[in-house]
């Protein structure tokens, strides 16, 4: 695992894009902060750059550095959920401003799963998490199910938990604004 977490850190410090097992589903990431290699990951996708993606990070504590104020509540949810958690907050920053929603938000999610939570630990930098899918098809529940044209598309893919069959679900996801209002987008 741990020649895979520096190759991936190689590739997404020279702007590339990789094809990685997350907490949940496995993900097309790329540096957050990097608006090119955001853009490619747009091309992959073959989506529409103003619906914008979730980002990973392996501590909370870091939440502070891409968000500009973090609502009370958010710790406790963080803290207290049993399984992934996309928290989208009001006011990202220091983030690629293409990877940014219209209203000034962005979904990060705290990874716990082995491999994105290292991977997150050595690169220092919030990494880019979409399903491994072209916008609007399914999303892939293993690595099996992921499209050739996909694998074909990005610069390193992940060796670690390629073999494992197990059918994972995406993160519940919720809004979170600065005042505490808590709006579920999927359970």
């Amino acid at each position: 695992m741990q020649e895979d977490v520096k190759k991936a850190c190689e590739i997404l410090k020279n702007g590339g894009v990789i094809l990685y097992p997350t907490d949940t589903i496995w993900g097309i990431g790329c540096d957050a902060t990097n608006e090119e290699a955001v853009k490619r990951v747009y091309k992959i996708k073959q989506r529409n750059d103003s619906k914008s993606m979730l980002v990973l990070l392996d501590n909370p504590v870091k939440l502070q550095t891409y968000i500009t104020e973090v609502p009370d509540i958010a710790w406790n949810l963080i803290d207290l959920t049993d399984k992934p958690l996309t928290i989208i907050y009001d006011g990202a920053k220091n983030l690629a401003t293409n990877l940014v929603a219209e209203d000034g938000s962005i979904g990060i999610r705290i990874t716990a799963e082995l491999f994105s939570a290292e991977l997150c630990k050595q690169f220092r930098k919030p990494i880019v998490s979409t399903s491994a899918n072209v916008s609007g098809e399914t999303a892939p529940a293993n690595f099996k199910e992921i499209p050739e044209e996909v694998k074909k598309s990005v610069d390193y893919i992940v060796n670690y938990r390629q073999k494992d069959k197990a059918k994972v679900q995406p993160s519940s996801i919720i809004k979170l604004s600065k005042s505490g209002t808590i709006n579920i987008i999927r359970k």
